[in-house]
């Protein structure tokens, strides 16, 4: 019988999610039986999606306000259950334990452990647990304070300042963000690929003024620039704002809407223009794509870019003005800044992190339990 290994996320943040679709697809490809489920979600949907849609706009248009919230979560004693919304989720969570069986837990949201923990002592019936970190250098202490467990996270930036918090560097390993297992099969544009023309591919957040403002910029900023605009869940609100610009720039504007070739979209282009949240940042590690980061959530997504300016891939452009700049300074010298940018991204070599995290938990589930059951 192959392992089962129950994988549960939440809908607070598309870093979440990614990883654990990813982690999936890794371990199926190896031979386990997964199951990803949300226990917020399906435990009390209503809530959770209001929830989750008030954590958007705030991200989005109150960034300050956000890091508020996000800086009491760190004082939080999540060890004990005070929170009556978690109930339900955390019933739900050892409902699915005790009906999937699992070899292990795989938990890609900081507040899971804590409750494995207390279903644990409960049942008399530990599995090993493994907790995805989905931050990088800025880790917020749900993350930290987790009870039993092993840690994977990003980098080795991550690790070392999870060690110098006081956690066992045994139980931390650096496995890479959870990226889609195809990064690891593409061949990404080489540092000494031609840039005439110039691709950049921009991920539109829901602000209407943006998507024409930094398309504008881009297209602005060099005669040899094309932009891809890739609009997600925001076709219906951005659609026409977009459209515009494409017919105002003919033949240098291509419009997406919902896709599933984001690995192949980054590993065909030469930059990438988005916010700094974990999935996107490190898709863009993964196909070594230089990124320009337009939108920062402050608390959670600091630490991913500064993760990109150690690497030295990427940087903040806050504003139309910094992206048209800092494109044109890549350009400049026959692109030398970004040929720089390039380098150090193959340097970096992280693409297979999914896959990564698959082994070391197999590996450690087979170790464990010295055989799976027959």
């Amino acid at each position: 019988m192959p392992p089962r290994i129950l994988i549960v996320t939440a809908a607070f943040g598309e870093g979440h999610n990614s990883a654990a679709r990813n982690l999936s697809l890794a371990l199926d490809e190896l031979g386990a039986e997964t199951k990803v489920a949300d226990p917020c979600m399906l435990a009390v949907p209503r809530a959770t999606g209001t929830l989750s849609k008030a954590y958007r706009l705030v991200t989005t248009y109150s960034p300050k306000l956000w890091h508020q919230i996000y800086e009491t979560t760190g004082k939080v004693d999540f060890s004990r259950q005070r929170i009556p919304l978690m109930r339900q989720p955390e019933r739900f969570l050892a409902d699915l334990i005790r009906d999937f069986q699992p070899h292990a837990v795989v938990s890609t949201y900081p507040l899971y452990p804590y409750f494995l923990e207390r279903i644990f002592a409960e049942s008399g019936e530990p599995v090993p647990v493994f907790t995805v970190v989905t931050d990088s250098i800025e880790v917020n202490s749900a993350w930290l304070d987790a009870p039993e467990t092993r840690w994977l996270v990003t980098d080795e930036f991550t690790r070392q300042s999870m060690i110098d918090h006081g956690l066992p560097a045994d139980r931390i390993v650096e496995t890479g963000f959870a990226v889609n297992p195809d990064f690891s099969r593409l061949s990404p544009l080489r540092s000494d690929a031609p840039v005439s023309p110039f691709d950049v591919l921009y991920f539109a957040t829901p602000k209407l003024p943006h998507v024409r403002r930094i398309t504008k910029a881009v297209l602005n900023a060099h005669p040899d620039t094309r932009v891809t605009i890739v609009l997600g869940k925001n076709v219906r609100l951005l659609y026409q704002r977009a459209h515009e610009i494409k017919e105002r720039f003919p033949g240098r504007v291509r419009i997406k809407g919902w896709t599933r070739k984001v690995p192949q979209l980054l590993a065909s282009h030469h930059l990438v223009i988005g916010k700094a949240g974990g999935a996107t940042v490190h898709e863009a590690i993964a196909a070594c794509c230089p990124m320009l980061v337009h939108h920062l959530v402050p608390g959670q997504e600091e630490g991913n870019l500064e993760l990109l300016k150690r690497i030295g891939g990427g940087s903040l452009a806050a504003g139309p003005d910094a992206i048209a700049r800092q494109t044109a300074e890549m350009l400049a010298d026959g692109a030398a800044g970004w040929r720089r940018m390039k380098s150090a991204l193959s340097r970096h070599g992280r693409n297979a992190g999914a896959l990564t995290s698959a082994h070391y938990i197999l590996g450690t589930i087979d170790h464990e339990t010295s055989g799976i059951d027959q």
